[in-house]
């Protein structure tokens, strides 16, 4: 039994490597985070017409923590790197502040919980979709009552969600399960299990 313990001790503690690389991938997703979110302003109007279309464009704001616990693989990775592209794009000037770091809190932990549940050993794209969907769920259930409290039926609320929760799955589960395998291809993540798997 001290050996399965010391195993996943290991599997745990974190490595130099690992720190700077969820926070460069926080970093980076930062600058996106600031770039989609000029974006996202610019389509207000159509939000109006479609409300449930800001919920399946939302994905995006995901993808730090899904790929970072794919990459890192150890507790926190996910929120450490959803904090610190939340804060990237809070000082780049984003639309929402600093109220950005609420959400990336919720969205971090949100992955986290996915991993948690496979003990941070699968990477599969199963494990990435849940976090996504997991993500994307509590963030959407937590923007329903900080921004649209009383504004919908309880039934608009669901599909808001709901569509949420589509692009959690696609856009952050899958689309980030993607660029791991990409990135791994490229010989950039060779420091890590993920590069190994994928690698050829």
């Amino acid at each position: 039994m001290s050996s399965t313990v010391s195993r996943a001790r290991s599997t745990h503690r974190w490595r130099t490597v690992d720190l700077v690389t969820a926070a460069v991938l926080g970093v980076a997703f930062g600058v996106v985070f600031w770039g989609w979110g000029v974006l996202y302003t610019t389509l207000t109007p159509l939000f109006a017409a479609v409300p449930f279309v800001q919920s399946l464009l939302s994905g995006v704001w995901l993808l730090p923590a899904v790929v970072a616990a794919l990459v890192v693989r150890r507790p926190g990775a996910a929120l450490l790197a959803e904090m610190v592209a939340a804060t990237v794009e809070a000082l780049l000037g984003s639309h929402w502040a600093f109220g950005v770091l609420i959400s990336g809190a919720i969205q971090g932990v949100g992955v986290e919980l996915a991993f948690a549940l496979f003990a941070w050993r699968a990477a599969g794209p199963v494990v990435a979709v849940l976090g996504g969907v997991l993500a994307a769920v509590l963030e959407g259930v937590y923007e329903l009552f900080a921004y649209y409290a009383g504004m919908w039926t309880p039934v608009f609320q669901a599909v808001y969600v709901a569509c949420f929760a589509v692009s959690g799955a696609l856009v952050a589960g899958l689309g980030g399960w993607a660029l791991v395998r990409a990135l791994a291809r490229t010989g950039a993540l060779s420091a890590f299990a993920a590069g190994r798997e994928h690698r050829g």
